[in-house]
């Protein structure tokens, strides 16, 4: 594996793809990298071996004078350290692109990122590339540029399905949106996406004497038995085990697979003739109409009463009054004279409130005060700050999930104003480290609050005036540096033990799916279970002896691979089908989702394992 890249996200991915799959990697940087410490990651509270692994790879990376590499506790050909200033032909030969299995290009310039993807692939054909791409449009052309070259170039073989030769756009913010998103929910970033579902891996503690495993949740792993928070049991983890051992798993703690979904109170979608009516007119304006109909009727009733006319007489005298319409009440009885000016007098009153009323509806169609405004006695939602580039992905994905959400944005002209006001999501427009402006969001009452606008000092005084007004508030933040990062988590963490925190950078959350990328299409993401990595790939039935024709109960393989669903999707959408039976025949033109071990996965597919499987 070829990773080439000139921030913190080609660190990060060198060390998933060494640390996680086990791969050889070589780093391409520029040359002023040397001096730049490459980031920590942040650790979680039971972080696992594999990940104190992950975390040693990224922070030390040191040059030997040959280009190796050496690693605390990685082989000294673990990494393979190059500097180069730009990615031209010949930094990706001395990289060895044409013997490599996947190339990733992840600098921040779309530009470099895809004159590098075109030398490439003219270079090794069958190469796998990962893009990352900020322009999504530009991306789609890019893919089918690069998979069709690679078609022509190999003679035809190539279909659009291999991933041997694959095309593989990616962006920061929507790889990182689904984790961010799933962090605000669960409290938990490791997530996999698949057919418009978010799934996580969650620890379930052992069944009583005679009471069975929830229905519909496929055990992925047995944990050591000695140490459930896998930091040195003597056994080690069972990965994929088969009934008869979770049956004699006794009092081991299982790892499932969980949807990620949220149970809490809707957001009221404003429909209806209040809603619409409370969002056209401001509430000092509807108290003023409201006080004006009731001036209307009393002064009918009172002709009523004082006349002795027919009620609808009463009130229709009375409107002509008001609009000044000329029937004045000469030889009358005094009363009703007296009633005709009140009437003339609350006319004159009535003018200038319709007259704002007007002004103020026009106005709520012309300018941003068309966004929605929260509801009153809204409460159990997520707060999301800034609406830039993440924050607008990250309102998809809750949104997607049916999440009520308020935004809180300070430019009147982000790019996200326009998709929260497609989705009828509640925005405040202020500055959020201003007085008044998160209260506006109702944040004493929500469930969780996201910063993620592009100023760190920002994202941390909005978390901190936030914990003010709720302590127990559960909070993710945005941060570019890790080290920040790390101090901000920990410090935290210390001050409100009982509350969620949580502090993601963009780079830390976009690896794993590049990484996934990297090993192929069919690779959707994976999950540390203590010292061991279980993967998650879309494999078609297709061609693989070991699934072709055989019932979902005969392709399974303790300890290799597990069909965990069937994607029954003809289009490009995946439609997935779960709970499959154990006597369902699985044909060549299925399509499934499995759960495997990096041995049992790359016998499955064929490609080579490294030593630690």
């Amino acid at each position: 594996m070829v990773v080439c890249g000139d921030d913190g996200l080609a660190h990060r991915l060198a060390a998933e793809l060494r640390g996680v799959y086990g791969e050889q990697v070589t780093l391409v940087v520029p040359a002023s990298e040397r001096t730049v410490r490459p980031p920590v990651v942040v650790r979680a509270r039971s972080a696992s071996a594999l990940l104190d692994r992950v975390v040693t790879a990224a922070a030390g990376l040191t040059g030997n004078g040959n280009g190796a590499v050496t690693a605390a506790g990685e082989p000294p050909n673990g990494i393979r350290l190059m500097e180069a200033a730009e990615p031209n032909e010949a930094a990706l030969a001395g990289a060895g692109v044409e013997r490599a299995d996947a190339l990733a290009l992840v600098y921040d310039d779309d530009e470099t990122n895809i004159r590098a993807a075109l030398t490439a692939r003219r270079l090794n054909p069958r190469l796998r590339l990962v893009l990352r791409l900020y322009n999504r449009r530009l991306g789609q052309h890019i893919e089918e540029l690069l998979d069709q070259a690679a078609t022509l170039a190999i003679g035809g073989t190539a279909d659009g399905t291999g991933f041997d030769a694959s095309t593989t756009v990616l962006s920061d913010a929507d790889t990182a949106a689904p984790a961010l998103a799933a962090t605000a929910l669960t409290g938990t970033s490791k997530v996999l996406q698949t057919g418009g579902l978010l799934l996580r891996a969650v620890e379930r503690p052992p069944a009583g004497a005679g009471v069975s495993a929830a229905p519909g949740l496929a055990t992925l792993a047995l944990l050591s038995p000695t140490d459930s928070a896998g930091l040195g049991g003597d056994q080690g983890p069972t990965l994929l085990p088969d009934a008869a051992a979770v049956r004699d798993g006794g009092e081991r703690t299982t790892v499932v697979l969980e949807q990620v979904s949220y149970a809490g109170p809707a957001l009221p979608d404003g429909r209806g003739v209040m809603p619409w009516f409370a969002s056209l007119f401001s509430r000092r304006l509807r108290w003023s109409l409201a006080g004006m109909v009731g001036c209307v009727v009393a002064l009918a009733v009172a002709l009523w009463l004082v006349t002795g006319i027919h009620p609808l007489r009463a009130f229709y005298l009375t409107l002509l009054d008001l609009f000044a319409i000329d029937d004045p009440a000469i030889g009358q009885s005094v009363g009703r004279q007296i009633l005709q000016l009140l009437s003339g007098l609350a006319g004159l009153l009535l003018l200038p409130v319709l007259l704002a009323a007007v002004l103020e509806a026009l106005g709520t169609f012309r300018t941003t005060s068309s966004l929605r405004k929260p509801p009153r006695g809204l409460g159990g939602h997520v707060v999301l700050l800034g609406l830039g580039k993440i924050g607008t992905r990250v309102l998809t994905r809750l949104r997607e999930l049916n999440i009520p959400v308020v935004c809180v944005e300070s430019d009147p002209e982000a790019r996200g104003l326009a998709t929260a006001r497609r989705l009828r999501v509640p925005v405040v427009l202020g500055d959020v480290t201003q007085e008044g402006v998160l209260e506006a969001a109702k944040i004493h009452r929500a469930h969780a609050l996201l910063a993620v606008t592009s100023a760190d000092t920002t994202n941390l005084e909005a978390v901190l005036y936030a914990r003010a007004v709720h302590p127990d508030l559960r909070v993710v933040l945005r941060l570019y540096d890790d080290d920040f990062a790390t101090a901000v988590y920990r410090t935290l963490r210390a001050a409100h033990p009982r509350a969620s925190t949580r502090s993601r950078s963009v780079s830390h959350l976009a690896a794993p799916a590049f990484a996934g990328a990297m090993m192929g299409r069919q690779i959707l993401g994976a999950f540390p279970v203590e010292r061991r990595v279980l993967l998650f790939a879309a494999v078609e039935v297709g061609g693989h002896p070991q699934l072709e024709g055989k019932t979902v109960g005969e392709a399974f393989r303790a300890g290799f691979w597990r069909v965990l669903a069937l994607d029954t999707a003809t289009g490009g959408d995946s439609a997935l089908v779960w709970d499959l039976p154990d006597t369902y025949v699985l044909r060549d033109t299925d399509r499934v989702l499995l759960a495997a071990t990096r041995r049992g996965l790359a016998e499955l597919l064929g490609r080579r394992t490294g030593s630690r499987g």
